[in-house]
């Protein structure tokens, strides 16, 4: 099987977990880096043999390049997106795909159009405990299900918002702890209960000098009748790992940080795991979180588009949990239940 070359636009902390993750796959090739930073292409260029680009438009127009990997902050993932569908490459986005809605949806229309892949880094999905629950679920081990709650109570201090200009802002993040941190067990929650129907939520900024909510709760209906709840915050001392918790009429499955700590099922018990450890959590610390599952996904993605395959993160996938935590937003503003 061939491999993809890949052009990655933004040379931050993120992009390192996609550098490793496409060194590592034999479906991948690095070929190309974008950064306005001088100082980080030159290392680039050294330690990875790249080319090098300043210029965004330059670096999509390059006729090597098959994948555009976007790791700028969250408000400046659609120019790139639209610059790489109108050269006929494929796209695969940092979470989340945008600040908004809106522009998430111009970013889905665009690949359409192009008939190019839109991927979005939801790697969590891709974790052994998770795709086990998963398929508890879907097979009727829980029953009926009946409640779905995502706790993400983690920790960042000012320091962490103070570190670059973009972060804890509107235009920036969108928000700023459930946009950022919680997204990725939101997206694990909805991905097992299914479509919500509607969104009754609070946000406040309480020990952070942001723009956005450094804590956020939320109650959801889901279409299948269920609840849920959302709690989410970079305010709690000093951290706790994230927890999914999924509970039917005949079990219930609690996952945290990544693995299975309790498998209550009247009719089914846990198979033994191929991943005995957690998978680090970033719930006092960004850099813990390692690459392992990154590279699942990247690999995944690439496997899909050399056969003619749709990601399992399609654009329609990645933006329902960006649909719920806008009318989280909404919600809490205007104090009333919002519809999705």
């Amino acid at each position: 099987m061939d491999a993809l070359n890949f052009g990655i636009i933004g040379l931050g902390s993120v992009a390192d977990q996609h550098i490793k993750s496409i060194l590592e796959s034999e479906y991948c090739n690095l070929v190309a880096v974008c950064s306005r930073s001088n100082t980080k292409l030159e290392e680039a260029k050294l330690k990875y043999n790249v080319e090098t680009f300043q210029d965004y438009q330059r670096m999509v127009e390059n006729p090597d390049i098959d994948v555009v990997s976007i790791c700028t902050p969250s408000g400046f993932h659609l120019e790139p997106t639209l610059a790489s569908a109108k050269a006929r490459k494929h796209v695969l986005v940092e979470k989340p795909l945008e600040v908004s809605v809106e522009r998430a949806k111009k970013m889905i229309s665009a690949c359409k159009e192009a008939s190019v892949q839109l991927s979005c880094i939801f790697q969590n999905r891709f974790s052994d405990d998770f795709q086990k629950l998963k398929k508890a679920a879907e097979d009727g081990a829980l029953g009926k299900l009946v409640l779905g709650n995502a706790y993400i109570k983690w920790f960042r201090d000012q320091n962490y918002y103070d570190s670059t200009s973009w972060r804890g802002t509107f235009s920036g993040d969108g928000g700023a702890a459930l946009i950022n941190q919680s997204i990725h067990t939101i997206d694990l929650l909805l991905q097992v209960m299914g479509p919500v129907r509607s969104v009754m939520g609070k946000i406040k900024t309480l020990t952070h000098d942001i723009e956005g909510e450094d804590l956020g709760t939320a109650v959801l209906e889901f279409e299948n009748g269920a609840l849920g709840t959302i709690e989410g915050s970079t305010s709690i001392y000093k951290g706790y790992p994230e927890k999914l918790e999924i509970h039917g009429d005949r079990g219930n499955i609690i996952l945290e940080s990544g693995r299975i700590t309790q498998w209550e099922c009247k009719d089914s018990e846990i198979e033994s795991s191929g991943d005995n450890q957690r998978h680090a959590s970033g719930s006092s610390d960004p850099t813990a979180i390692g690459h392992k599952l990154h590279k699942r996904q990247i690999e995944a993605f690439a496997k899909n588009i050399l056969e003619n395959k749709v990601p399992e993160v399609d654009g329609e996938s990645a933006i329902k949990s960006l649909e719920v935590i806008q009318a989280i937003y909404e919600s809490s503003k205007t104090g009333r239940e919002v519809r999705i």
